[in-house]
Parts: C-alpha cells; structure tokens; sequence
C-alpha cells in the first residue's frame, strides 16, 4: 500500500500583515505546510535556503510588484507554481500572468473555499509530475541496466548463446592469450575483437585491424610486415607494417582463414619468436602484440584439405569464441531493432522513430542470411522511407526468397526449432507461389486447413 502523499510546501508573499495572517490560518486549516513574508526580498531570501512547492504572491507589493517576482522565481525555480493575487484584477493583468508562468490567478476578494480548491487542484498536478519523473528515471534505471545485462558493446543479446559470449569476453578479455573467432559474415566478430581489446590491460594501446581476405599475396606480407624502400617496383619509402602499429596493443586479424600457405610460415614466425623482418629488409624488429583472429571458415575442416598449417591454427586456437548466427537467436531480434532504431533517431533527425508490432513480426520470421549486418540495413532502409517516424510492415523490402533455404542444415547450424520454422516457411511460400497466391488452394497443397495456414501465414508475417 502506498503511503499518503505529502502536502506541497507552500510560501506566502502578502504586505498586508492582517491578510497575511488569514491565508496563513486558512493553509493552515487545509493541512498546508505555510511560511509567510511580506516583502518579496524575504522571499528570495527564504527561497534560497528552502525551496517551496507552491508560492502565493500579492500582485502589488513595496518595491518590486508580483508579476516581477514572478519572472524572478520562474527563472531560478521552474519547478514552483506561482498563483497572483490582486485587488485590481483585470483581463490583461491576468493574461500577463499567465505568459509569464502563473499557474492560477485570483481577485480579491476570495473565499476559504476557493483557495482551497486551487490549492488542492495544483497539489494533485505536483503529485502527477513527480509521479511521472519517478516512472522516468525507474524507466531510464531500467534501460540502463537491460544495456549492461543485454549489451556488452556493441554486441546485444540476451539469448543464452550470445551471454555465452559475453561471459567468455570476460574472462578473456583480461588476458594476452590468443583467440579466434568464428562466425558467418554479419554475425558482429569485429565487435567481440573490439571489446575484447577494450576490456583488456591493453586498452589504451592501439587496435589495428587487418582484412587478410580483402589483400593479395604479396600486398597481404607488406601490410602485416612493412617493407623498406626499394623493396619492389613503387616502394617508394620504408613503410611501418600492421605488427609494427600494434605495438603495445592488439592486432585483429580477420578473415584468417584466406591468409596464403606462404604468408602463414611467416605469420607463425611472429606468434612463435614475436619478431620479423620487413619486406626487403634485414633488421630484426620485435614486437609485443595480442593477437586476435577471425574467419567465416572451419579452420580444422581447412587444416584437413591442406589449406592451412596444423601448427599456426593451434597458436591461433587458444581461446575459441563462436558467434552464432542470427537465424538461431531470433529472439534476440526486438532488441537488436530497438538497438539500431535509437541510433537512427539521431542519425536521421527522427525523434521517437519505432516500429510497429507487425512489422517486428515479419523482422523475427526471416531467417537473416546476411545475419546482423543485414537486420541494420534492413532498418536503416526502412527507417528512410517510413512515414511519421513509424516502420510499418510495407516499408521493410521483400524478407522472402529463394536464400531462405540456403544453408538450412549444416554442421554449424542445428538447432532443430529454428530449422523446423525456416522449412515451414520456406514451404507456406512455395504452395502460395504454386496456387497463385490462392489460400484455400495452397493449404490443400500443404495438407493443412485453411484456418491453420492463416494462423501459420500471421505467426510469420508472411503476405
């Protein structure tokens, strides 16, 4: 049971020594904390050492008159409610007032009974404000705290399998072993590499990253080594390598399953000894750098087929981390969307951007072959073309296809629900397409009832 709220506070500002002791009898009365002065010095005076909730000002007042001290206390306290009170109430007089920031204005003469009521109507106004500014900050508490339960980063998730993750990162992060992470593309392994480095002593430290996929042969050994000038046709100059700039900190190498037969002797070189030689270059250079690695392959499947050394994919296979992909954590899908829509709010100038339920149905129906990446560009798209700062269904693009049933089943992906609702998908969508996009016929075709297949069609945001 919640306890009875408080009375506001309420100041009283009245020369008339006489009508200031009737108002203070009359709060009094209707259970109103009160103080009482007769010159509005003495309430600024008194207003610095406490602050009331409420203030009842006489408009004509020694020195400085009502609607002055009005605008003085509006603009140190905002949060006061002033109510006027004069003898010589008029429309403007009280149009004024309330411009400047009164909350009420009353003519002399005046009744118990109507003070009270406005009293008791502003009190009630108190009383839903801070009711409304606790809601708040609970509410900013408790995104605040879903960020550090849900969030490590940029990486969000509350899925038992990404706080695998998280938990990993954490015992991880303070170390300098080496790890590797695996995941298809857009599942965030750039983001793990990042807030490892982040978590870790090596902080402060430089974070180069390095796409051995993305580089030739001979271009890959130049940025991981350097290369001195005259190394060959355009070494114009002695160029520092990506070990060199990592010093001291941590080196990502992603992609690592592309690294050439050739460049991975030199790269275990490094792991093993800590040094190397540039490109063209004779000088022994020593570095200390964390090593962190990705790839979209499976390492030990490539050291089977020849295509990458036992002995570097041990170095590497210290700490494993594996992300999993979107389609196996759909449940993870509102907040990643709720993620990347407060981004956008900003990036787009779209205050309050949301997006409807329906809409975020259909997001958690589609399987995400393109994984998180996929899931942001989809939303910024949208987020572009909706109307009134709300997505709705028709402004995402077509979440359907042939890729829905691309790599259905596979030695990384077996989770049987998950598998079990992209097939049932993939099947709504090939009996619609085959009955022209008549329901009754392609529940037949389905072996289900009608009302079944609508039931299925709404599950999944299908159309």
């Amino acid at each position: 049971m919640n306890a009875p709220q408080a009375k506001p506070r309420v100041l009283v500002i009245e020369d008339n020594a006489t009508m200031l002791d009737g108002l203070e009898q009359v709060l009094t009365y209707f259970e109103y904390p009160v103080q009482g002065v007769q010159k509005a010095e003495d309430a600024l005076k008194a207003m610095r050492e406490s602050v009331p909730d409420i203030v009842i000002c006489d408009y004509k007042l020694p020195g400085m008159d009502g609607i002055t001290v009005l605008e003085k206390i509006k603009a140190d306290y905002p949060q006061v409610e002033v109510i006027l009170i004069t003898a010589f109430g008029s429309i403007e007089l009280a149009v004024e007032a309330m411009q400047k920031g009164a909350a009420d204005f009353i003519t002399k003469p005046f009744s118990a009974d109507e003070i009270g009521v406005k009293l008791e109507r502003l009190a009630q106004q108190l009383a839903e404000r801070q009711e409304l500014a606790r809601l708040t900050a609970e509410n900013q508490y408790l995104r605040d705290r879903d960020a550090g339960e849900f969030n490590y980063g940029e990486i969000i998730g509350r899925s038992e399998t990404i706080q695998g993750v998280f938990r990993t990162i954490e015992k991880v992060a303070p170390t300098d072993a080496s790890v590797i992470i695996y995941g298809e593309s857009g599942t965030g392994k750039e983001l793990v590499a990042r807030a490892l480095h982040k978590k870790s002593p090596r902080r402060d430290g430089p974070f180069i990253r390095v796409n051995c996929g993305a580089l030739a042969e001979g271009v890959l050994e130049s940025e991981l080594f350097g290369h001195e000038k005259g190394a060959f046709t355009g070494a114009l100059r002695r160029r520092p390598g990506r070990f060199e700039l990592a010093h001291g900190g941590t080196l990502f190498l992603d992609e690592i399953g592309d690294i050439p037969l050739a460049t991975q002797v030199k790269l275990l070189r490094v792991l093993q000894e800590k040094e190397f030689e540039r490109v063209g270059g004779e000088e022994t250079i020593r570095v200390d750098v964390r090593i962190i690695a990705a790839t979209h392959k499976n390492l030990q499947q490539e050291v089977k087929e020849g295509r990458f050394r036992e002995d570097l994919f041990y170095r590497l296979h210290i700490v494993p981390i594996t992300l999993p992909p979107l389609r196996d954590r759909l449940e993870d899908v509102p907040l990643l969307a709720e993620h990347f829509l407060r981004r956008l709010q900003a990036e787009l100038k779209k205050p309050g951007l949301r997006i409807e339920s329906e809409a975020l149905k259909r997001l958690q129906a589609y399987s995400w072959p393109g994984n998180v990446r996929e899931l942001e560009n989809v939303l910024e798209r949208a987020a572009v073309l909706c109307e009134n700062n709300v997505i709705t269904a028709s402004d995402l693009p077509p979440l359907d296809g042939g890729r829905d049933d691309r790599g259905l089943i596979s030695d990384e992906n077996l989770n049987l629900n998950a598998t079990l609702a992209r097939v049932e998908q993939m099947l709504i969508r090939r009996a619609l397409e085959k009955a022209g996009g008549v329901k009754s016929r392609a529940a037949q075709l389905l072996g289900l009832r009608t009302n079944t297949l609508f039931y299925k069609m709404e599950k999944y945001g299908l159309e």
